[in-house]
Formats: structure tokens, C-alpha cells, sequence
């Protein structure tokens, strides 16, 4: 991704950090990448815009998601909050710290096990030397944390 899109609203796609993907899948141990495409999935299976992953089954993976942070985050956010509710799996998103919005309060905030980690700093989405223009968040859907 160039950096220039970074600070525009040329794509609503942010390529997860390796290292910070990595480090989220030695606690979780993902089986599936909701929402990713050929340069950027981070696990052997995936779904691409083409398969559309919110109309995949995803019954018993471990999902990792870090979905299009456009107006169409919504359905992503339910998708894996019904994943994680339904219990045959669990989800974890890589989102916007956008705590204003119909989505975190009616999916995240205050919900039966779902775990909020806000996340220091700001990430560099793609390989980026600059930081993303917002705060991020990893949601965990469907798994007690102690």
C-alpha cells in the first residue's frame, strides 16, 4: 500500500502488520482470514471480496478479520459476534477504535465474552512508514478471557 493512501480515502483496506498478526496467532491460533485477498492473507485459508467471507459458513474456525474500514464495517462486526456468540468458534478483529459508532455498541461494548484490547500507539498498516491517521482496537469474540 502507498502512503499517500494512508491519509486519503482512496481505499478502505489496511494490510494487518506481520509482527502484530503474528503475535495475535501464537494466542490464537487462526484457521481462517475472513477478509483478505492473494498479497495479503495471513493464514493458509482465506476469503477474498470476490468469495465474500460474510457469506462463508465459518462453523468451527478460528477467525482472524481484519475487515474494509469503510461504511460496510458493520456487517463484518456482527458477522463475528454472532460467530463468537453461536460458540462453535471464535473471532478476532482488527478494527478502528471507533467507539462512537452503532456497531461497537451494539456487537462490542459491554457484551458477554467479548474482550476489548485498545491497542497504544498507532499501527503502520501494509509495511507503511507512517501511522495510521486513528486508533486501533482487537476485538475477541467468543472466548472467556481469565
Amino acid at each position: 500500500m502507498n502512503n499517500g493512501a494512508l491519509f486519503s480515502c482512496k481505499t478502505d483496506q489496511w494490510e494487518t502488520p506481520q509482527d502484530f498478526f503474528d503475535k495475535l496467532n501464537l494466542e490464537f491460533g487462526f484457521t481462517l482470514d475472513s477478509c483478505a485477498d492473494e498479497n495479503n492473507h495471513k493464514c493458509r485459508k482465506y476469503y477474498t471480496k470476490e468469495q465474500d467471507g460474510l457469506s462463508q459458513c465459518w462453523d468451527g474456525e478460528r477467525v482472524f478479520c481484519n475487515p474494509p474500514y469503510g461504511r460496510g464495517i458493520g456487517p463484518w462486526v456482527k458477522k463475528c459476534y454472532l460467530h463468537g456468540r453461536e460458540g462453535n468458534g471464535i473471532a478476532v478483529m482488527l478494527v478502528p477504535a471507533r467507539t462512537d459508532t452503532g456497531w461497537f455498541h451494539e456487537y462490542i461494548y459491554n457484551k458477554k465474552d467479548v474482550e476489548v484490547r485498545f491497542l497504544k500507539g498507532r499501527l503502520k498498516f501494509g509495511g507503511s512508514k507512517n501511522s495510521a491517521p486513528f486508533p486501533s482496537m482487537v476485538v475477541v469474540f467468543g472466548e472467556r478471557r481469565e
